[in-house]
């Protein structure tokens, strides 16, 4: 009987080369308008509040730095509180309401040092009509704008990341054919409801996750099962939305529609990424959230210090101020979030979706990097490795790939693929034995060709050929039977063989000094002969499936190790690891259970993961050093009173560009 492989196609789920879904579930939950239109609602904050905001700068160059009255100044203090009004509180509403949120819950953020300041500074033009103090409300609209600008770049950067994941999801179809009041019509994916009946023609994707009613023929499912030989269904088979229907006509009953079905779920874990955090993120936000009381605490110690030397309300209150301005962390709160975002944006568009931000900062330490071995270093996908009798091999492959050009089977495929362009033979009275073979006539011969069921089936004696079939099946191979008016020509070996990349991947790891080891359930000789193939010393053969994940723990003792995997039995070993990689061809389970996942199936991502972190995690570094060395140098300048609040302001606003300039960099690095 053909042996099963856990294999894995490569090429039918290239996400470039697909569509995502239009349903409107998708679009409630996961779709790029929702990014648009947060990145648009910043834009026009921004746009709003320089309109206002330019006219204010202009304004207070030409009536303060210039000396020119203009008007009296308190009609100019009450223009100057009209027109910074949108700016604070129409414009910043948002961070006004969420900065001061925190002076309730004691949970302070940047927010609340933006809030502080620029309300501080706007009520200080009102007390300006009853007191001796200086006003500073048009230098409130110029701290929100600034900030608003920030936030704005921001989102835009947040915005472009995820965008750049979406482009890798684009797996599912964008119309379905679907039976209404017996008619077959062709709707788009967001009409189809549970239950309606779908018709899925040979090599198209299924639109939805639905339940076979009629039919019958083989569906590749590689993208959820890890299996490469395609599925066969009949009434009553269960089938998955994205996974494409090979040689017959199905009729399916939509089961699950939107959110539940398995991309969705995709999706949705992909999503996770953005959220999450690195271990330095959380140190990050809890000095964070001790610097900003401490912050408020130094502004009223500064105002009383200044006040109580000077005697001067106006000056303390704008040195208080300007110690608000210049020392919220804004570049702080952005130093993290901002390159984990380029970050993984970067590695979407190189197929590399990163789960958990937690493995930026682990892989960097890894030192053991174990490799799962069928559809993860193999390409599981079936080649003709041999012919046998090899006297025979061109009239033998010949006669095979004449007969399985007419099949859509990867096996036919390979067959004919090693056969190459040459003339086929004419065939006739072609049919797909399902699950066993095929048949047809060349020149009145019948040629059977399959597996051991069918040869006995027909009667076809295997007495010549059972030590080669026997030998070829030790070896892991599949064996295609094939035979002339019922005898036996020969048989053709298929076997998966190693990726192209497989082999400067490993290399590339043992050069930089990382252990690869492959870890596999196979028999030691071929497991080493794969693993000498690709470069790998170091084998762990005959494992069963619950113990890969204890073989892993064993690694753990010596160092923090990476494992990379793509099936059921991997899920274990992935969550084990310090690092899972899953290939994203494999099944749903070894995709959750990793921490990174490999969208385009090959190996080369492992490497590409890895640099890719390291660079993530260096300009995480740099970020939050320079964040710290500013406000560090900027603070006391504040208290001293050397900085004016608009020049600390513009300052302020500088340091988050930058960090966020410098994550951008990240986008130029070569990994």
């Amino acid at each position: 009987m053909i042996k099963k492989h856990e294999h894995h196609i490569e090429h039918v789920h290239d996400a470039s080369q697909s569509e995502i879904p239009e349903n409107p579930e998708y679009a409630h939950h996961h779709d790029t308008p929702i990014e648009n239109w947060e990145i648009t609602q910043w834009k026009r904050k921004v746009i709003g509040s320089w309109l206002f905001a330019v006219p204010i700068a202009i304004f207070m160059i030409i009536t303060r730095f210039f000396m020119m009255d203009i008007l009296p100044e308190n009609i100019m203090i009450i223009i100057l509180l009209i027109v910074s009004f949108p700016v604070v509180f129409i414009f910043g509403w948002t961070t006004i309401k969420g900065g001061m949120r925190g002076f309730f819950t004691f949970y302070f953020n940047m927010d609340s040092l933006i809030a502080l300041g620029t309300l501080v500074a706007y009520f200080t033009g009102i007390f300006s009509l009853f007191f001796e103090i200086q006003d500073y409300s048009g230098i409130s609209a110029m701290i929100m704008a600034f900030y608003i600008t920030g936030k704005y770049v921001e989102v835009k950067a947040r915005g472009r990341a995820s965008q750049e994941i979406r482009k890798l999801l684009k797996l599912g179809a964008k119309k379905a054919r679907v039976l209404r009041n017996g008619q077959e019509i062709e709707i788009s994916i967001e009409e189809v409801a549970v239950g309606d009946v779908m018709v899925i023609k040979p090599g198209e994707k299924i639109p939805t996750d639905g339940i076979v009613i009629k039919g019958e023929s083989a569906v590749n499912e590689s993208m959820i099962t890890g299996e490469s030989l395609p599925v066969d269904k009949k009434k009553g088979s269960n089938v998955t939305g994205a996974t494409i229907n090979q040689d017959g006509i199905l009729y399916v009953r939509a089961t699950k529609i939107g959110k539940d079905t398995f991309l969705s779920h995709i999706i949705q874990l992909v999503e996770e990424a953005q959220g999450s955090k690195v271990p330095i993120q959380v140190l990050a936000d809890k000095i964070t959230s001790i610097f900003v009381p401490a912050v408020l605490i130094l502004a009223v110690l500064t105002f009383g210090g200044w006040f109580y030397f000077t005697q001067n309300l106006s000056r303390a209150f704008s040195v208080a101020i300007s110690v608000l301005v210049i020392a919220c962390p804004c570049a702080l709160g952005l130093a993290t979030p901002t390159a984990l975002m380029v970050g993984s944006g970067m590695g979407a568009k190189r197929g590399i979706l990163i789960r958990k931000g937690e493995a930026i900062q682990t892989i960097r330490e890894v030192k053991f990097v174990v490799f799962d071995k069928t559809g993860t270093i193999t390409k599981g996908l079936p080649e003709v490795t041999n012919i046998y009798p090899e006297r025979m091999e061109s009239y033998i492959l010949e006669t095979a790939a004449s007969v399985e050009n007419l099949s859509e089977h990867p096996i036919a495929k390979a067959i004919v693929e090693k056969y190459g362009k040459r003339k086929l033979k004419s065939v006739k009275n072609f049919k797909i034995l399902r699950g066993r073979g095929v048949e047809g006539k060349i020149s009145n011969k019948k040629i059977t060709i399959g597996n051991r069921t069918l040869m006995n089936e027909e009667k076809i004696s295997l007495d010549k050929f059972e030590s080669i079939i026997n030998q070829f099946e030790r070896e892991g191979k599949t064996t295609m039977i094939v035979a002339e008016n019922k005898k036996v020509l020969g048989v053709i070996a298929v076997a998966d063989t190693p990726k192209e990349d497989s082999v400067k991947a490993i290399n590339a790891l043992n050069m930089q000094g990382y252990r690869t080891i492959m870890i596999t359930g196979d028999n030691e000789t071929t497991a080493r002969a794969i693993a000498k193939e690709v470069g790998i010393v170091e084998v762990i053969a005959n494992v069963l499936p619950e113990d890969k994940a204890r073989k892993i723990k064993e690694l753990q003792r010596k160092g923090m190790t990476a494992f990379v995997g793509d099936g059921i039995n991997d899920a274990p070993a992935l969550k084990q690891s310090n690092v899972g990689i899953a290939m994203g061809t494999g099944t749903d389970i070894a995709i959750e259970s990793g921490d990174i996942v490999l969208a385009r199936g090959n190996l080369r991502g492992v490497v590409a993961a890895i640099n890719l972190s390291k660079e993530t995690f260096k300009k995480i570094k740099q970020n939050l050093f320079w964040a710290f060395a500013y406000n560090m140098v900027a603070v006391p300048l504040a208290v001293a009173g050397v900085l004016h609040p608009v020049i600390a302001e513009i300052a302020m606003a500088l340091s988050s560009i930058t960090v966020v300039t410098n994550a951008n960099l990240l986008r130029k690095k070569k990994i």
